[in-house]
């Protein structure tokens, strides 16, 4: 199963891996739970790259304003939990989207599939792992951004057990 996902991330993202993009870096807090009931919290670490080439222009020919895009990337957690993903994004400006004007405010959710390993973390129930995020990011006078995140990942009840995990992560993003 790991080599299908590998082959096929490496026929997806043939085309992007050249491309211009960005590298992100994430720490965050592992099953973070709003309600006092986590049980396994550890500290998540997380690398992204995200292509700037679009897989999919989404709306009229003269205002795209979806573009997805393809990113891959590398989670760990210090219980030694690990998730290697790739997936899609979308990235909006934020000032374009409620004032037609550009901001320094940008809104990414996206979504992956990946392998888990839960280490001696909390167990997830599969090896196949979805996830879905949600990023709100601020971009610096010199275009590195400064973001916060929220993350669900889940098995989408493939197995018996799907007890799912909450992630909130605070990233930096390098464009180049």
């Amino acid at each position: 199963m790991i080599r299908i996902f590998i082959l096929a991330s490496i026929i997806f993202f043939s085309n992007s891996i050249a491309s211009k993009g960005t590298n992100v870096f994430g720490l965050g807090i592992y099953d973070i739970k709003f309600d006092g009931s986590e049980k396994n919290q550890a500290t998540d670490f997380r690398y992204e790259y995200r292509s700037d080439k679009s897989l999919l222009d989404i709306g009229p020919e003269e205002d795209n304003f979806f573009f997805l895009k393809p990113f891959f990337g590398v989670e760990f957690t210090n219980d030694s939990a690990s998730y290697f993903l790739t997936g899609i994004y979308l990235e909006d400006n934020l000032g374009e989207l409620f004032e037609g004007d550009e901001s320094k405010f940008f809104f990414t959710p996206s979504f992956g599939a990946g392998i888990y390993d839960d280490g001696s973390g909390k167990k997830l129930g599969n090896d196949l792992q979805f996830r879905t995020s949600l990023e709100l990011s601020y971009e610096l006078k010199n275009k590195n951004r400064i973001g916060i995140s929220f993350s669900h990942i889940s098995n989408a009840n493939l197995a018996d057990k799907n007890p799912g995990v909450e992630i909130l992560s605070f990233s930096y993003h390098i464009p180049y």
